[in-house]
C-alpha cells in the first residue's frame, strides 16, 4: 500500500542532525509580538524550529526567563521544547544589559543538558547575545556554532537617527563572532557581500539562506470580507506592521502620510493608515496604549493625523493575513532590514508593497512588479509611491499578482531544506571552496 506520508517528511537514512539547540537569549519566540524586542526574529526562530521538527529534527529553544510564572520547560510543538533559563533577574531587562548574564545562561544550559543526558549536534545562535552564549557553550559541548546575526550593528549605525546607535560592545562581539563561528547564515546578498569583504579568505563559512513564510497562512483573500471582520472603514487603506523602533522609519511614515493627505486632491474618501504594532492593554475601564504608542499618537496629532491613523496595537499572528488582505498597500519604510518579513508576508497575500530600497527588501521586492522601492528616510518619495499605488488601479492589480508570485519563493519547505544542508555540512565538517548560496532562488 502506498504511504500517505508527505514525501518531504520521510527519511530514507538516519538523519545526520538529530537535535539542535536554538538560542534566543533576549526575547522568547513565543512572546507577544509588537513589543520593543518582539518582531520578525521571534517569528523566524519559532517557525524554523517547527519546520525542522516536522522533518524529524528535535529542537530545544533556549531563552532567558523573564517571568517566574512560566514553566521552565514547555512542549510547544511536536519535537520542539521551549526552555526558560534562569540568568539574571526573572523580569524584563534591557537587552544591552544582558551581556553580563551570558556566562550564567550558558552554564545553566550546560547543566540542564548534563542532567538530562541530552546532546546537541548544532548550536544555532540568533542575534549577537545568543551567538556569544553559543560560543561560551562550546566550552561544555563539542558542537559547531551556526550564527545568524539578523541585524548587524555597523549597518544599523550607518542609518541611525536621533542618537539610536548600537553599542561598542555589540560591535566588538559581532566582529569576534564573525571570526569564530563555524558557519554564518546571511539573509540577503547585500549582507553576504558585506561579510565576504570582512572575512576574506575565510568567507567560505558564509551561507545565504533567507527566512521563510507560511504560504498556507498568508495567502490572498476577499478584501471586503477582511475589512468587515476587522471593523475597518471603506476607502483607501495603507498598512504598517512592525515594532516601534527608530530603524523601522515610523517618523518617515508619518511625515510621508501627512504629505500624501495634503498634496493630493482626494475627491472621495482620503486614505487612512492602519498601524499594527505596540501594545494596547484592555481592561474593564477601557484601553490604554503603552508609552511608545502614546508618543506616536501625540506625533500623529501634531501632524493633524489624529483621525487618519488607526492604532490597532499588536495583533495575533493568525489575524495578520486579514490585515494584509484588507488594505490596498503595505508600507515598509525601514532604514535597515536584513530580510523584511512583513513585506514578504504581505506579498504572499497579494498586497502591493511600498518599501525602502535597503537590505533584503531590495531583493525580495521587484520594483514595479511586486511593489515600489524608494530611498529610505525620504517622506516625499514615500508619499509619491503610495499615491501611485492608490491611484493607479491597473498598476495595483499587476503588483497584486507579482507580489504573490515573488513570495512563493520563500516557502518554508524550500527554506528548511536549505537550512538542513547547512547543518549537515557543518556537522560533517564538509569543506566549502567559496561562500555558498544554499537558497538558489534569491534574485
Amino acid at each position: 500500500m502506498e504511504s500517505l506520508e508527505r514525501p518531504h517528511l520521510r527519511r530514507v537514512i538516519p538523519p545526520i542532525v538529530d537535535r539542535v539547540a536554538m538560542i534566543s537569549v533576549h526575547t522568547s519566540p513565543f512572546a507577544q509580538l509588537g513589543g520593543r524586542d518582539t518582531g520578525g526574529m521571534n517569528v523566524y526562530v519559532r517557525d524554523l524550529s517547527r519546520n525542522l521538527a516536522d522533518r524529524g529534527v528535535k529542537v530545544d529553544i533556549f531563552t532567558r526567563r523573564t517571568d517566574r510564572q512560566v514553566p521552565a520547560i514547555a512542549d510547544v510543538h511536536e519535537g520542539v521544547r521551549l526552555i526558560n533559563i534562569e540568568a539574571g533577574p526573572p523580569e524584563p531587562v534591557d537587552k544591552d544589559a544582558l551581556f553580563c548574564s551570558l556566562p550564567d545562561f550558558a552554564s545553566e544550559m550546560a547543566y540542564l543538558s548534563q542532567r538530562e543526558g541530552t546532546t546537541y549536534d548544532v548550536i544555532h545562535g540568533h542575534y549577537w547575545l545568543s551567538g556569544w552564549a553559543g560560543k561560551l557553550l562550546q566550552n561544555y559541548w563539542d558542537a559547531p556554532l551556526v550564527m545568524m546575526f539578523h541585524t548587524l550593528a555597523h549597518l544599523k549605525n550607518e542609518v541611525a537617527s536621533n542618537g539610536a546607535r548600537e553599542t561598542m560592545l555589540r560591535l566588538q562581539v559581532e566582529s569576534r563572532l564573525m571570526d569564530i563561528a563555524d558557519t554564518i547564515i546571511t539573509a540577503n546578498p547585500d549582507e553576504q557581500a558585506e561579510l565576504i569583504a570582512r572575512l576574506g579568505p575565510n568567507a567560505n563559512r558564509i551561507s545565504l539562506v533567507p527566512p521563510g513564510i507560511d504560504l498556507n497562512l498568508f495567502q490572498p483573500g476577499d478584501s471586503a470580507a477582511a475589512r468587515r471582520a476587522l471593523d475597518l472603514p471603506t476607502g483607501p487603506l495603507v498598512l504598517f506592521v512592525g515594532r516601534i523602533d527608530p530603524v523601522k522609519g515610523i517618523d518617515t511614515l508619518f511625515e510621508g502620510f501627512h504629505h500624501l493627505l495634503r498634496s493630493q486632491n482626494w475627491g472621495g474618501q482620503p486614505p487612512r493608515l492602519v498601524f499594527v504594532g505596540g501594545l494596547i492593554r484592555i481592561d474593564g475601564t477601557g484601553s490604554t496604549m503603552d508609552a511608545d504608542l502614546q508618543r506616536l499618537a501625540r506625533r500623529a496629532e501634531e501632524l493633524g493625523l489624529a483621525d487618519s491613523v488607526l492604532f490597532r496595537g499588536s495583533q495575533p499572528r493568525q489575524l495578520l493575513p486579514l490585515y494584509y488582505n484588507a488594505v490596498d498597500v503595505c508600507a515598509v519604510p525601514s532604514r535597515y532590514e536584513s530580510f523584511g518579513l512583513v513585506a514578504v508576508e504581505a506579498m504572499a497575500c497579494g498586497t502591493p508593497i511600498v518599501a525602502s530600497s535597503v537590505g533584503g527588501l531590495r531583493f525580495s521586492i521587484e520594483d514595479g512588479v511586486s511593489g515600489l522601492l524608494v530611498p529610505h528616510s525620504e517622506p516625499t518619495a514615500l508619499s509619491d509611491a503610495l499615491y501611485r499605488v492608490l491611484s493607479d488601479h491597473g498598476l495595483r492589480s499587476r503588483m497584486q499578482v507579482g507580489a504573490r508570485q515573488a513570495a512563493v519563493r520563500y516557502s518554508w519547505q524550500t527554506i528548511t531544506s536549505a537550512m538542513l544542508r547547512v547543518y549537515e555540512r557543518v556537522v560533517t565538517r564538509e569543506p566549502a571552496a567559496e561562500p555558498l548560496q544554499d537558497y538558489a532562488s534569491v534574485s
